[in-house]
């Protein structure tokens, strides 16, 4: 049986024990029934990882940790992913993959043509529930350092502090792609991606991007999906200047 990895929130270092939050003691005892003297993995987000022993299967799960190991898992090259709300479980779904294809930020947008609206306490709950997946999705991938998911921002206001680096913004109609970037360009140390929501971003808002530095990039002949165009992207990526 799989060893199961447990995202603790709180820190780890210099504990001999720790009592897990009641998610992740159903998840061990109810779902996954483990019993006492069954092996875990636990890792706080901060880097590595703690071998550890389950020793009190209750409501609330008691672990003895053990031996740390500085193991990180993270890919040499640093990914943004900057994209706009998309609606129902779609966003989930793209800060999961994200997740687990190595972005090591995730910056959710408001665009022109984003038909998600979020405030208050509900986008604060909307943002802890975005953080809940991608823990959980670091958990299945065996990362040990969260991407930071920041609090969503609008288009405009994001493009006036984005990182300077590689910035590229995902636009079908430009004839730049990625074999004449890297000829360009070389071998980047990071890179920022740009991402509309469903129906894409508008024309003012990509020329927006151009003019603070983004590059336009085109992932083939054809259109695709908000959901489909990051993990396509950030794999292409990773496969040319990262670890796949």
């Amino acid at each position: 049986m799989r060893i199961p990895r447990i995202f603790s929130p709180d820190p780890l270092a210099g504990r001999d024990e720790i009592e897990l939050n009641e998610a992740a003691s159903r998840h061990l005892v109810k779902v996954l029934r483990l019993t006492p003297g069954r092996p875990l993995v636990l890792f706080d987000g901060s880097g590595g990882e703690y071998a550890a022993e389950l020793i009190d299967a209750g409501k609330r799960a008691r672990v003895r940790l053990g031996r740390f190991t500085a193991e990180d898992r993270q890919s040499p090259l640093a990914l943004t992913l900057a994209i706009g709300i998309s609606r129902g479980d779609r966003f989930d779904w793209v800060v999961q993959k994200a997740t687990e294809l190595g972005a090591t930020q995730i910056q959710p947008l408001f665009t022109e043509r984003c038909e998600v609206r979020l405030s208050g306490e509900r986008l604060q709950k909307k943002l802890g529930h975005w953080r809940q997946i991608a823990a959980s999705a670091c958990e299945q991938c065996a990362r040990n350092r969260l991407p930071a998911i920041a609090e969503p921002l609008k288009l405009a206001q994001y493009l006036q502090t984005a990182e300077s680096g590689l910035k590229l913004v995902l636009h079908h109609r430009t004839d730049l792609d990625l074999r004449q970037l890297e000829r360009q360009r070389g071998r980047p140390d990071s890179a920022l991606l740009l991402v509309g929501p469903e129906g894409g971003l508008s024309p003012a808002e990509i020329d927006a991007a151009l003019e603070r530095g983004f590059l336009p990039l085109r992932l083939g002949p054809r259109v695709l999906r908000t959901e489909t165009a990051p993990v396509a992207a950030l794999s292409v990526l990773q496969f040319h200047w990262g670890d796949f």
